[in-house]
């Protein structure tokens, strides 16, 4: 169980900086999840880690060890790639035990380990058939025995689900995480699927253009962003925007948007003035006659017990997630209301959450 630190890490291809100063620990025996869309600079960064890129600038650090020099093969990690890369020629057996017999481990040694490891996965009943004839599921998890056969001291993976259908994703991120619980490895996992982040992830880094935005628990990132970039990123559909123009003062506990008063976290900072934005899951909004602050129905979505209704104000799209027996029609001016415990005001020009109770502690639910 390796603990993995990164110190102001940065890598340069020419004038492009795809990864910009860097810092951050993964804890002994976490699943460690680095997401963003293509090209924010996470593979990048895993393979600086794992020793197949060098860095321009920065530190790598393994159990407190500097591995910044070293190459990938003298740092004791494993990697897995969205491709499995398996050996076609060879069996299940074989392509599991390759990594042992590269190191000279005796044939009965490997023998015991790669029947133990097949056995952990639930594919010793095929040990002697071709990879080539096996469903991509299967072979999934024959490239996972070839990495924890070698009982390195972090699993470093790069997309290894990209390549399977959706249904196979599923069945295998609940896998995987089982997989964790048994063997607690530090893992690093790389992925654009937000979805597969939320539900293995310890912890997740969240990365734009080469930047970390934001490091915490599924449930921080979700409940507390702490950029518009990641608000609007996380979530299915993402936090909505409403931007309005005005002064805002730390202790001021409620914002005025078109006339309506919206109850928010205490602010702890104040902006003398300056575009900013209120930011409201869809799952916090409701609607009600009652209210100033309105809109007009745009479209809905079913989805079974709930549906999302998409809401144009005066002030950007918001979309809330209501109870399907509540009836809307496209064209409908309705009132809307926010529940006030996890709003956030954004400061707009920076992207920036404007610290609020909502970060200190002080709101629940």
């Amino acid at each position: 169980m390796a603990e993995i630190g990164v110190r102001n890490l940065q890598k340069r291809f020419g004038e492009f900086v795809a990864v910009r100063e860097s810092s951050f620990t993964i804890h002994g025996g976490e699943f460690f999840v680095m997401l963003g869309p293509s090209g924010c600079g996470k593979t990048t960064t895993l393979r600086m880690i794992a020793g197949l890129e060098l860095p321009t600038s920065g530190q790598i650090l393994i159990d407190g060890d500097d591995v910044t020099p070293l190459r990938a093969s003298r740092r004791d990690v494993a990697f897995m790639f969205q491709l499995f890369a398996l050996y076609p020629h060879m069996n299940v057996h074989d392509n599991i035990a390759f990594p042992l017999k590269c190191r000279g481990v005796p044939r009965r040694e490997r023998r015991r380990r790669v029947e133990e490891t097949a056995a952990l996965l639930r594919i010793d009943h095929f040990l002697h058939r071709r990879v080539s004839g096996l469903a991509g599921g299967d072979r999934q998890r024959v490239a996972l025995g070839r990495a924890i056969v070698r009982r390195p001291k972090a699993f470093l993976m790069d997309e290894p689900l990209g390549a399977l259908d959706a249904e196979f994703r599923e069945l295998m991120c609940g896998e995987l995480r089982t997989l964790h619980e048994r063997l607690h490895a530090t893992t690093l996992y790389v992925t654009h699927d937000q979805l597969e982040a939320m539900s293995m992830a310890d912890r997740i880094i969240v990365m734009n253009h080469g930047v970390i935005e934001q490091v915490g628990a599924p449930r921080e990132i979700y409940d507390r962003p702490r950029t518009m970039f990641v608000a609007d990123f996380i979530g299915s559909p993402p936090m909505s925007f409403l931007r309005f123009e005005g002064a805002v003062q730390a202790g001021q506990s409620s914002i005025a948007i078109g006339g309506a008063a919206v109850a928010v976290p205490a602010l702890r900072e104040s902006r003398p003035h300056g575009p900013l934005a209120l930011g409201v899951r869809p799952e916090r909004v409701r609607f009600s006659d009652a209210s100033a602050l309105r809109g007009a129905v745009f479209g809905t979505e079913y989805l079974g017990t709930t549906q999302i209704v998409t809401v144009e104000t005066d002030h950007g799209q918001l979309r809330a997630r209501v109870p399907s027996r509540e009836r809307v029609v496209p064209g409908e001016n309705v009132g809307i209301e926010c529940a006030p415990e996890r709003l956030v005001v954004f400061d707009t020009q920076s992207g920036h959450a404007l610290d609020s109770d909502l970060y200190r502690g002080g709101v629940h639910g």
